[in-house]
C-alpha cells in the first residue's frame, strides 16, 4: 500500500512539475492575446495581426529561460484545441440553406485555389509545403487554416518562418479586402445576396468577412458569414486529405522522417463537433461559447507562434512568396466573381 501511494505521489509530483514548466510560457501567450484583443476592440486593428506582431516582439522569451516549454506547448497543442472547437459552429442545415449551386461554387473555389497555389509555387521555385500552406490559408479561412495545415506538414528549418509569413500576409490581405471588396461588388452591380457570396467566398479571415458584409447591408453580412462558414467547414476534409497524402509521401520519399498520424485528433474533434451540432445536440449558447473559446485558443496560439519566430527570418522569405500569395488571393476573387455572374446569383 505504501508503495502504491508512493508511486501516486511521484506521479502527481511529475504532473505538477510538468504543468509548472508550461505555465510561464502559456500565461505570457495569454497576456499577449488579451493585449491584442484590447487593441483590436479599441483601435479596429485585426486581433490576429496584433497578437502576431506583439509575439514577435517577445521572441527572446522563446530562445531561452522558463517560458520556452510553455510557448512550444501553446503554439502546438492550444492551436489544435482551437481548430477542433471550430466544428461546433458548423451544421449541415446551416450550409444547405444557401443552395447547392452556390455551395458547389465555393467548394470548387477552395479546391482550385489550392491547386493554383501548388502549380504557382512550382513556377516560382517554392516548395510544396509552402504551396499547401499559402494555398490552403487563402482558400479556406486565413490564419486559422494556416495554423491547422502547418500542424500536419512535416517540419523543416523554414516551417516557423513560412507560417509567420503566411499568417501575416493573409491577415493584411484580408484587411485590405475588407475595405476594397465591397467597392468591387458595387462596381459590378452585385445585389445583396451576390455581394454576400462574393465577400464570404473570397476574404480570408472570418472577422474581416463579417466587417465587410455588414458594412454593405444586413442581408449581405448574414450571407457572407454563411458562405464563410462553408469554407471553414472545408478545413477538416482538406487537412484530412493533406494528412493522408503527406503520410504516404513521407513514407515513400523519406523513410527516416517521422510520419504524421493517420487522422489528426483535432480533425476528428472538428468532425465530431460538426456532426453533433448538425443533429441539434449542441444548444446555441454552448455553440457560441465553443466558438468564442476557439477564437481565444487560436489567438493565444498565434501569439506563441509569433514568439517562436525571429523577425530577421521574415526577410529571407523572398519576393516569390509575396507574388504567390497575392496571386492566390486574386485567383479566388476572380473565380468566385465570374462564378456568380455565370450562375446569375
Amino acid at each position: 500500500m505504501a508503495l502504491s501511494f508512493s508511486l501516486f505521489d511521484k506521479s502527481g509530483a511529475d504532473v505538477r512539475a510538468f504543468l509548472s514548466s508550461l505555465a510561464p510560457g502559456f500565461f505570457v501567450s495569454v497576456l499577449i492575446a488579451v493585449s491584442a484583443a484590447f487593441l483590436s476592440d479599441h483601435y479596429g486593428v485585426p486581433a490576429m495581426l496584433m497578437a502576431l506582431l506583439l509575439g514577435i516582439a517577445f521572441h527572446f522569451l522563446a530562445e531561452e529561460g522558463r517560458c520556452v516549454e510553455g510557448i512550444a506547448f501553446t503554439s502546438r497543442t492550444v492551436l489544435r484545441i482551437g481548430v477542433g472547437l471550430l466544428g461546433a459552429r458548423i451544421s449541415v442545415e446551416l450550409l444547405m440553406g444557401l443552395g447547392l449551386d452556390l455551395i458547389g461554387l465555393v467548394v470548387a473555389g477552395v479546391i482550385l485555389t489550392i491547386l493554383f497555389g501548388w502549380f504557382g509555387a512550382k513556377l516560382l521555385g517554392r516548395g510544396w509545403r509552402f504551396a499547401l500552406l499559402t494555398g490552403g490559408s487563402v482558400a479556406i479561412c486565413g490564419a486559422s487554416a494556416a495554423m491547422a495545415i502547418a500542424a500536419v506538414l512535416p517540419r523543416n528549418e523554414q516551417s516557423e518562418r513560412n507560417l509567420i509569413f503566411t499568417v501575416l500576409a493573409v491577415t493584411m490581405l484580408s484587411t485590405i479586402a475588407m475595405v476594397a471588396y465591397p467597392l468591387i461588388a458595387q462596381a459590378f452591380d452585385l445585389d445583396d445576396l451576390s455581394s454576400g457570396v462574393f465577400l464570404g467566398g473570397t476574404i480570408h479571415d472570418v472577422a474581416q468577412v463579417v466587417g465587410a458584409g455588414f458594412s454593405v447591408s444586413e442581408q449581405t453580412g448574414e450571407t457572407a458569414t454563411l458562405v464563410k462558414l462553408i469554407r471553414v467547414a472545408m478545413l477538416a476534409p482538406v487537412v484530412l486529405v493533406l494528412s493522408l497524402g503527406i503520410r504516404h509521401f513521407v513514407e515513400n520519399a523519406d523513410p527516416g522522417t517521422k510520419r504524421p498520424p493517420l487522422v489528426p485528433f483535432f480533425v476528428l474533434c472538428f468532425l465530431a463537433f460538426a456532426a453533433i451540432n448538425s443533429i441539434g445536440l449542441i444548444p446555441a449558447a454552448v455553440s457560441n461559447f465553443m466558438g468564442d473559446l476557439s477564437r481565444w485558443a487560436l489567438l493565444i496560439a498565434i501569439a506563441a507562434v509569433g514568439m517562436k519566430t525571429s523577425l530577421r527570418t521574415m526577410f529571407d522569405v523572398g519576393g516569390q512568396a509575396i507574388v504567390l500569395i497575392v496571386a492566390e488571393t486574386a485567383f479566388i476573387g476572380a473565380f468566385i466573381l465570374v462564378g456568380i455572374k455565370i450562375l446569375g446569383a
